[in-house]
Order: structure tokens, then sequence, then C-alpha cells
């Protein structure tokens, strides 16, 4: 097993309704560590840049909405990052599938997602889809200092010294 880092967002859907605690009691039984963490109030370049891969979709308007609070009436998210052996697998399957109604009801989503009245997907949480995905959310929403170790994704692109 190889240690890396991965990103988990809790959604505002999951603020509204008290279940940050809840998350991340499901996250801990996994064992790993808590690197960095923050609540942040999410911008609409924030928002964009994070979702840029569904910038096509017919629903990117109102997961910008979504992330942003703005569906729920809670201007900020929790961001976590987690390191340890297989950190984007493990949290990925205990985090469940992206529909609530289709994940494994002992996931996260599947215990704790919904479907509203409104049509709107609460699926609770965010994590990185893979390593690469988050190398790259980590660099947006965090800055090296705000990590409590090195988790490599901050590294400068090795330069060439000209003669």
């Amino acid at each position: 097993m190889k240690d890396q880092a991965t990103l988990v967002v809790i959604k505002p859907d999951a603020i509204k309704r008290g279940l940050a605690g809840a998350v991340l009691g499901r996250l801990e039984q996994l064992h790993l560590e808590i690197v960095a963490a923050k609540a942040v109030r999410v911008s609409r370049e924030l928002a964009e840049t994070h979702y840029q891969h569904l910038r096509e979709k017919p629903f990117f308007e109102e997961l910008l909405q979504h992330i942003q609070g703005k569906l729920h009436d809670v201007p900020y998210i929790l961001a976590f990052v987690f390191w340890g052996p297989d950190a984007v697998a493990r949290v990925r399957q205990m985090m469940g599938a992206t529909h609530p109604e289709k994940a494994d009801p002992l996931s996260i989503r599947g215990s704790l997602g919904r479907m509203t009245t409104q049509g709107w997907m609460e699926n609770i949480l965010h994590a990185s889809e893979n390593e690469v995905e988050a190398a790259r959310e980590i660099r947006l929403w965090f800055s090296p200092g705000e990590l409590l170790r090195d988790v490599g994704v901050f590294k400068a692109p090795k330069t060439t010294v000209r003669a």
C-alpha cells in the first residue's frame, strides 16, 4: 500500500443537516491522518475551477450553486486533506457512488445522502477521484503552509541549471 493524500469536501447540504460530525466519524474509521482542515467560503471562480471537467454538463450551474451553498443557505464548506495508505481508493469506497439512491447503503452517501423533493441530489461530500486529481484539488484548496506534513503535491518541477 502506498501512502497518498486525498481531498475531502463536506458540502453545504451535509452542514445544513448537521451531518459533518457523522461524515468525519465514518472517515475516521479508515485510520487516515488529517493533515489539513478548514472552513471555506467558495467563490464562483473556485467552484468553476474545481468542477472544470464538468463544465459542459447540463447540471454545471446547479453544481456551482450547490458547492457555493446557494441551494442550502450555508455559505461555506469544510475541506480536509487525508493522508495514509491508499487514501484515495479507501475514501472513495467509504464515500459510495455519486447518486445516493445508487450508493451502497453502508456507504456515507448511501446512508446519509438523499434526493430532495426539489430534485436536488444531496450527496454530502466530495473526494478526489484519483491521485492526479487529488494533487490538483489539494493545490486548489490549500496552500503548502496549511498542510501539517509534506504530501508531495507542492513539489516544484525540476529545472535544469544553465551554465
